[in-house]
């Protein structure tokens, strides 16, 4: 029988464009201690860490986890290292987890990093796929038919990507971790910003930035002697597709309604919009709020947009379903942790330490991450009560 596992301590680096600051191993170091801290425990109290990291050729340096041993505190110690593309921030929370709730270890260190500032992205990602042209377009390019799909299907107005653009950037502006600080951001200067991919905006796209987050997870008979209220997992997921499949329908991905399904039956979730106080999801591009809001269940297919339209995902008009209250993929995007921070921002919301974003109340949250082409996907829910 599965054991029960809780986050009990959180640590995230502040991000920006260029941490010249720190060394790669000095910028995940960061991250780690700050969780420890957030704990109350050191290096001797962690029995295994799970580290994640997006593709190598980012930085072009291969099994980056090695020489990061000393800097994590797992020189004898086990340690794992956990890839899923863009998601791998949220499989890697969900692997550490796992394996508290098997029983092999009582508390694990997670982390997850990006440094793009030493990496070339846009270069890792143009690489030629097999059988199909090489368009040197990097994500953006990939997604944007995609959502010019979307748009085409629901009808959407061409301005719903421009609210989820300023939303996020206000909210990002209440957490001082995060990278783009744009408090007085306007729908119109948005709007006005330089057209990237069709029809996605400089101002609607994340920016490439530096930075690290860790988590400390504990089993049941631990959590309960943290001195944080512990955030405890009611649910976890993952589910992969391939890239290209005859009938694939990218628009609205099936692995993405099976991982969400599984996960809500997990902890008991029967309509998302209600059961739910907040959610963190992976929005890299602005229009991917409306998308995911149907894919998850939020909204019936082709009306997720509506919602958006209405304020209900935004937490400064007093939205009934807050997303990314701190700001999301779209105010901080260090590629290989971004997945983890929203699966550590749900964890901070339903301990009550979210600070300036956070949502009064907050007692069950979503955490969420997406990578590949679409294709690969993380969630967990995470709860103020224990199971």
């Amino acid at each position: 029988m599965a054991q029960l596992a809780a986050v009990v301590g959180v640590g995230q680096t502040k991000y920006k464009t260029k941490r010249k600051d720190v060394s790669i191993a000095g910028m995940v170091r960061e991250a780690a201690v700050n969780a420890l801290e957030d704990a109350g425990l050191t290096w001797d109290d962690i029995d295994a860490v799970i580290i994640g990291k997006a593709p190598d050729m980012f930085e072009g340096v291969i099994m980056p986890e090695l020489y990061l041993t000393d800097a994590l505190g797992c020189n004898g110690k086990p340690m794992l290292r956990v890839h899923t593309a863009g998601s791998v921030g949220g499989s890697t929370a969900i692997v550490a987890a796992s394996y508290v709730q098997s029983g092999v270890f009582k508390r694990i260190l997670t982390v997850s990093y990006e440094k793009q500032s030493e990496s070339n992205a846009m270069w890792a990602l143009s690489n030629p796929q097999p059988f199909s042209p090489h368009l040197n377009a990097g994500a953006g390019g990939y997604f944007a038919p995609i959502i010019r799909e979307y748009m085409h299907r629901s009808g959407a107005p061409y301005d719903a990507g421009i609210k989820v653009a300023v939303k996020d950037r206000l909210h990002g502006s209440k957490n001082p971790l995060a990278h783009l600080q744009l408090p007085n951001i306007t729908l119109k200067e948005v709007e006005d910003s330089p057209m990237l991919w069709e029809p996605l905006r400089f101002l609607e796209a994340c920016p490439s930035s530096d930075g690290a987050c860790a988590m400390v997870i504990a089993n049941e008979e631990l959590a309960a002697k943290s001195p944080r209220k512990p955030a405890w997992i009611r649910g976890a997921a993952m589910r992969s597709e391939p890239t290209m499949y005859a009938g694939r329908n990218q628009v609205n991905p099936q692995a993405g309604i099976d991982c969400a399904k599984d996960v809500y039956a997990q902890a008991g979730i029967h309509n998302p919009r209600k059961d739910f106080d907040c959610a963190e999801v992976y929005v890299p591009f602005s229009w991917y709020e409306p998308m995911w809001l149907e894919n998850l269940g939020f909204a019936d297919p082709g009306k997720g947009w509506e919602l958006t339209m209405a304020g209900a995902t935004s937490l400064i008009e007093g939205g009934d379903i807050p997303w990314n209250c701190s700001g999301g993929v779209l105010c901080s995007n260090p590629i290989g942790a971004s997945g983890m921070i929203r699966f550590a921002e749900a964890a901070q919301q339903v301990r009550g330490e979210a600070g300036g974003h956070q949502v009064d109340g907050a007692k069950t949250a979503l955490g969420h991450a997406y990578g590949g082409g679409a294709q690969f996907f993380s969630m967990w829910v995470v709860s103020s009560e224990k199971p």
